[in-house]
C-alpha cells in the first residue's frame, strides 16, 4: 500500500512595510550613535588624562598627585549629591502619591505640570535663588544647630554667616531632581494593577494601608530607580554648585553648616578651567573621567533596578 500524504502548505512570510523597515533602522542608527559618542567621550577623557595620570606629584595641582587632587572633588561631589538624594526622595514619594492616590483628577493634572516645570528652570537660576534667597534664611538654622547640635559632626560649626555651606548646597540640588523622582514615582504609582488596590480596599483595608501594603511594595523598585536617576543628576551639577558653596580646596569634613567646605568636580571643572594650562588641564580631565564613571555606573544601576520590574503585572 502507498500512502500519499498532502503537501505541505509555507506559512507566508510577513512582509515589512517601508515604513516598519525604516523606523527600525533608524532606532537601530540611533541607538548604535548614542554608543559610539559615548565611547568617543570616554577615549577622549581617558586619552587626555595619561599625561596628568604619568605626571610626577609634584607637577599635579597641590603637589600630591592626581589620586589625592580628585579625591577630595569628589568626595564633595558624593556628599552634596547624597544630600540631595536623602532631602528630595521622601518628598517627590509624597508629592507622587498625592497626585495618583489623594489628588483630584484636575487638581493632580494641574499640579503635576507644576512639578514638571521645576525641571526647566535653567540651574543657573537655582544657583542665584539659593545664594540670595535660601542661604541667609539659613543662617539662624545654622547658629541653632551649632549650639543644640554641635556634638554631632554634621553640626560641628563653626556655623557660617553667610549660609553658603554644604547642606544649603545639597538643599538646592534637592529642589533640582525633586521633579526627576517625583515623576518617575508617579508614574510607576499609576501603573499599580487595579487588582492590587482593589482587593487590599475590599479586605478593609483604608487608603493609607492599601498604599502601604499594595502601592508602595509594587513602586519599590521604581522609586529606587527614580532616586538614582536623581542621584546620577546631582553628580553632574555645575552652575548652582558653583554660586552656592563656599570652597576650601583639598579639604574633606562632614561638616554640613561651616564655611569649610570641599568643592565638587563639575564646579571645580567649571570655575579652575579658564585659568589652566598644559598639565593643570589634563588634571581636570582626570577629574572628569571620575566623574563619568561614578556617574555611567549609577545610570546603570538605576537602569537595572528599574527594569526588574518590567515584567511584573497584577495576574503574577
Amino acid at each position: 500500500m502507498t500512502t500519499t500524504s498532502a503537501p505541505q502548505t509555507r506559512a507566508p512570510r510577513a512582509v515589512r512595510r517601508l515604513g516598519d523597515r525604516l523606523f527600525a533602522g533608524s532606532a537601530r542608527g540611533a541607538g548604535i550613535a548614542i554608543l559610539l559618542v559615548l565611547a568617543g567621550v570616554a577615549g577622549f577623557l581617558v586619552v587626555d588624562s595619561i599625561p596628568a595620570l604619568v605626571a610626577p606629584p609634584q607637577d599635579v595641582p597641590g603637589g600630591e598627585g592626581v589620586a589625592a587632587y580628585i579625591a577630595p572633588l569628589l568626595f564633595g561631589t558624593v556628599l552634596a549629591a547624597a544630600i540631595a538624594v536623602v532631602v528630595a526622595t521622601p518628598l517627590g514619594v509624597a508629592i507622587a502619591l498625592f497626585l495618583t492616590h489623594y489628588a483630584p483628577r484636575r487638581l493632580a493634572h494641574g499640579l503635576g505640570y507644576v512639578v514638571d516645570l521645576l525641571a526647566a528652570i535653567p540651574s543657573i537660576v537655582y544657583g542665584f535663588w539659593g545664594i540670595f534667597w535660601l542661604a541667609p534664611r539659613l543662617v539662624p538654622f545654622y547658629e541653632w544647630a551649632e549650639e543644640h547640635l554641635g556634638f554631632l559632626p554634621f553640626f560641628a560649626g563653626p556655623a557660617s554667616a553667610t549660609g553658603r555651606t554644604m547642606l544649603t548646597a545639597g538643599l538646592v540640588l534637592a529642589v533640582m531632581i525633586l521633579p526627576i523622582v517625583s515623576a518617575i514615582s508617579r508614574e510607576v504609582f499609576s501603573q499599580v494593577p487595579t487588582l492590587h488596590r482593589e482587593a487590599a480596599l475590599a479586605l478593609g483595608a483604608t487608603r493609607w494601608e492599601m498604599i502601604r501594603l499594595a502601592v508602595l511594595p509594587y513602586g519599590r523598585s521604581g522609586v529606587i530607580g527614580g532616586a538614582m536617576l536623581g542621584l546620577g543628576r546631582a553628580l553632574g551639577e555645575t552652575l548652582a554648585i558653583a554660586l552656592v558653596l563656599s570652597v576650601s580646596a583639598g579639604t574633606v569634613t562632614f561638616n554640613l553648616i561651616s564655611s569649610t567646605n570641599p568643592s565638587t568636580i563639575a564646579a571645580n571643572i567649571a570655575l579652575q578651567f579658564p585659568e589652566s594650562s598644559g598639565i593643570d588641564v589634563n588634571t581636570l580631565i582626570a577629574s572628569g573621567l571620575a566623574l563619568f564613571v561614578v556617574t555611567l555606573a549609577v545610570n546603570v544601576i538605576a537602569r537595572a533596578v528599574v527594569n526588574r520590574r518590567a515584567d511584573f503585572s497584577g495576574a503574577n
